[in-house]
């Protein structure tokens, strides 16, 4: 989408309905704009003076733009032509930030979710459907040639319609788009009547009850409140702040995420592909699953061990969810299960993945927003956001203090 396409916006015309949360860069409000058509959206606002004097930032010798996070975002944003990943909607600027529109999800997001189920945990059959959404997201995704580097319930949320939405790119690198091995090609032979067309944009029809066979969902969720959540209050995630960004190659040598998803070859500071995702896959399964992440310890430092050397415990018989998620948590990436072996593995069995975004009624679908409810706040949105970033910068001084003992030195 070219620039004379996009809509810019303009602060004065905006009305802020209220804060919504933060991302791994940008503080994000709940929004309309009078001057159009009135609709709400999601508007990510970054700081100018952050983005510019980040000492966190590294750019990757190989790229001589030099782009920003925020602006590799935005140019991520534009080509994204997929109902699982958000759509930019419009632009901001001033002289205190930068910022942009996407899509807003009422249905908050997948930890919020996890956290109203029975023991704050998901069936099996909820967790295989999210689970193909997800995989059919980072396929798209992979495709393009795009690592994303941040899943996590907290970027995945829940549509108007049900249907799954992964956001925040703010750590996502561009490489070269994975292409499957000679192994990989034969099987995606014998299946291909099973695979979605990569380079059309997947369907979203609005009403095919029937579909919902294909996971055996129950619509057994409770309806909440539509408004995305502020920060958790015991599961807050701070993204590991060393960034960069990459040329078309392969391997990036950057160190992002968030610590409890980090794959090992990331740490290890070897280079890492696309295969990071598969990891923070398999983290987010086994979160789904029981309710907590496989290695988090007591502070960073044990977390990154326990990442680096232990096996992952997963307490109960051998199911294949159980399997799925001991190929996605293996520590080398050569050997970890791959997009078309995820596709095809037992779990997914019988899952006709042409047809999962065409069901019109997901696990949890959110309840009609209220509008006429909804109070505009007269919130200054460009001091808020630099209140926010400035304690951001005591807090990453602390962090830097805290870790100056050198145990990322591999």
């Amino acid at each position: 989408m070219g620039d004379d396409q996009l809509a810019v916006l303009d602060i004065h015309q905006l009305e802020i309905i209220s804060y919504l949360g933060r991302g791994a860069r940008g503080v994000v409000f709940l929004a309309r704009d009078k001057s159009s058509n009135g609709e709400l959206f999601a508007l990510k606002t970054i700081l100018k003076v952050a983005t510019s004097t980040n000492k966190h930032k590294k750019i990757d010798h190989n790229d001589s733009s030099e782009l920003s996070e925020i602006h590799f975002e935005q140019k991520v944003l534009r080509v994204l032509q997929h109902p699982l990943l958000p759509k930019l909607r419009g632009i901001l600027a001033t002289k205190i930030i930068t910022g942009y529109a996407i899509d807003y999800c009422p249905g908050r997001d997948l930890n919020y979710l996890r956290k109203k189920q029975t023991e704050r945990m998901f069936s099996v059959d909820i967790i295989r459907f999210y689970a193909a959404e997800l995989v059919l997201a980072l396929e798209y995704l992979h495709n393009m040639g795009i690592a994303y580097r941040d899943l996590k319930p907290e970027n995945i949320m829940i549509q108007e319609n049900g249907h799954l939405m992964l956001v925040d790119f703010d750590l996502s690198t561009k490489l070269s788009p994975k292409l499957p091995s000679s192994e990989e090609r034969s099987i995606i032979l014998e299946k291909s009547p099973l695979l979605p067309k990569s380079n059309s944009k997947p369907p979203m029809k609005k009403r095919n009850n029937n579909r919902l066979s294909l996971f055996c969902c129950r619509h057994d969720f409770p309806i909440q409140d539509s408004v995305h959540p502020a920060e958790s209050e015991d599961h807050i995630s701070e993204p590991i702040s060393t960034y960069t960004i990459t040329s078309s190659f392969s391997k990036t040598n950057s160190f992002v995420g968030t610590e409890e998803y980090i794959a090992p070859e990331m740490l290890q500071g070897n280079g890492h592909d696309h295969m990071v995702d598969f990891w923070c896959l398999g983290i987010v399964l086994y979160e789904m699953l029981y309710g907590t992440t496989p290695f988090k310890g007591i502070n960073r430092k044990v977390t990154f061990y326990n990442i680096l050397s232990k096996t992952p415990e997963l307490v109960g018989e051998t199911t294949p969810l159980r399997d799925l998620i001991r190929k996605l948590l293996v520590k080398d990436p050569k050997e970890r299960i791959s997009m078309v072996q995820i596709k095809g593995h037992e779990f997914f069995l019988g899952v006709d993945w042409e047809k999962i975004l065409d069901i019109a009624r997901p696990p949890f679908v959110p309840g009609p927003l209220d509008e006429n409810g909804m109070d505009v706040n007269n919130i200054d949105i460009e001091g808020f956001v630099k209140n926010v970033f400035e304690a951001n910068v005591d807090c990453d001084v602390d962090k830097e203090k805290e870790e100056s003992d050198g145990f990322l030195i591999f």
